[in-house]
């Protein structure tokens, strides 16, 4: 069968991309839908926005007041898209921020905002001091101290402190977090008040707890299957 020129210099350039870049180097380039199935994401939703980082998550999103953290949270929602069945929402709480300041963000990536943002506690572990901020992660049961990286969020229960949610710690940092008790939980150290007029709140024992005021929203906006991404 006899080629056009056009068909001809697009077979060539077809051959010339396969060469330069393999199908696994491609599939690292292209921004891809969260979960591994190999679709490249439309133009017109946040996640073809910005770069990407080293791990082939896109570097950010057209978020309004988006955390910091942001670029690498959904670089570990890609390293983990396995593991995380649902990908609309994802929580980000900033350990580099003080006590006194809210620093649990809730963030929608399907729709493109940040849905709230939360006052929460680290462990004692983390702030032998008290000072309000965060010096140390440790993932050593016993430490009381809070730890970083990637959590899947589990089912609720009904603990000492109320309705709680568990918490799959994915990374080896945080591997040990069911075995810790490391939860979602409330208290009420946790307080604008407290922040106000002490300049911190209190400490947990690593969980990550939150205002009683706001464990329901929390709890609901965070459900089961879902990712909570923690770093400094």
């Amino acid at each position: 069968m006899t080629l056009g020129r056009r068909q001809f210099l697009g077979a060539m350039a077809a051959t010339a991309t396969t060469m330069l870049f393999p199908r696994s180097a491609a599939e690292a380039i292209a921004p891809q839908v969260p979960g591994g199935n190999g679709l490249v994401v439309p133009p017109t939703t946040p996640w073809a926005t910005g770069g990407e980082s080293a791990l082939g998550a896109p570097a950010g999103l057209d978020i309004p007041g988006a955390p910091k953290l942001l670029p690498q949270a959904l670089a570990a929602l890609q390293q983990h898209h396995g593991r995380v069945a649902e990908r609309d929402v994802i929580g980000i709480v900033d350990f580099s921020v003080p006590s006194r300041e809210p620093r649990f963000h809730l963030v929608d990536i399907a729709g493109g905002r940040v849905l709230s943002t939360h006052l929460v506690s680290h462990g004692k572990g983390s702030d032998p001091a008290n000072s309000g901020w965060v010096e140390r992660l440790s993932n050593r049961p016993g430490s009381e101290a809070s730890c970083s990286g990637a959590f899947l969020t589990g089912p609720t229960y009904y603990g000492k402190h109320g309705r709680s949610r568990r918490l799959f710690g994915l990374d080896p940092e945080n591997n040990l977090a069911d075995e810790r008790g490391i939860v979602i939980h409330a208290a009420s150290y946790v307080d604008p008040g407290l922040a106000a007029s002490q300049g911190r709140i209190g400490r947990s024992q690593g969980c990550f707890a939150v205002s009683q005021r706001e464990i329901a929203n929390v709890l609901e906006a965070l459900g089961p299957g879902r990712l909570l991404y923690a770093s400094r």
